[in-house]
């Protein structure tokens, strides 16, 4: 039987290691290294890169929805505020001062107009007590103010003086 020689660095394979062994190449095979070395070197930089892009991007995020946060905070408070407000001026007793500062009376009793143009009820007029007429700021500085006199008045060159 006759031997094939042994591969430099490879012992003697039989049966189907050495059926696999001719699948692989014999000699050394030197791949060029240079440029898979470059495109790791490549896409791990890219990679880096892109990272940061993303993390300052997601950071930028954060701050906007930090200060959205606190502009919502900010109108919700003033929302609650103005609800307040709102609700003390339709409160009844405040609705009633306020008729009652604007010069209005409680209302008689009612009486309704049914479909048949009939009158069902007695109606009673409003009572007749009247609080004091409250005047608005502009309207209560000019009704304290004493009247003009008419000497203290200007004259205006085109009116007469009296006796002339």
């Amino acid at each position: 039987m006759t031997r094939k020689p042994e591969l430099k660095g490879r012992p003697e394979l039989r049966g189907r290691a050495a059926r696999l062994a001719h699948l692989l190449p014999t000699g050394r095979a030197q791949a060029a290294r240079t440029p898979f070395v470059l495109l790791v070197v490549l896409l791990l930089g890219g990679g880096l890169i892109g990272l940061l892009v993303l993390n300052s991007a997601l950071s930028e995020g954060a701050f906007r929805l930090d200060d959205l946060q606190r502009e919502t905070k900010e109108l919700t408070d003033e929302e609650q505020a103005l609800q307040r407000d709102i609700d003390a001026y339709s409160a009844p007793d405040a609705l009633q001062r306020r008729a009652r500062e604007l010069g209005m009376v409680p209302g008689g009793d009612p009486a309704f107009l049914g479909p048949d143009g009939k009158v069902k009820g007695v109606p009673s007029a409003a009572s007749a007590a009247r609080a004091p007429l409250v005047l608005a700021p502009e309207a209560l500085a000019t009704a304290t103010a004493p009247p003009p006199s008419p000497e203290a008045a200007p004259r205006s060159p085109h009116t007469p003086t009296p006796g002339r």
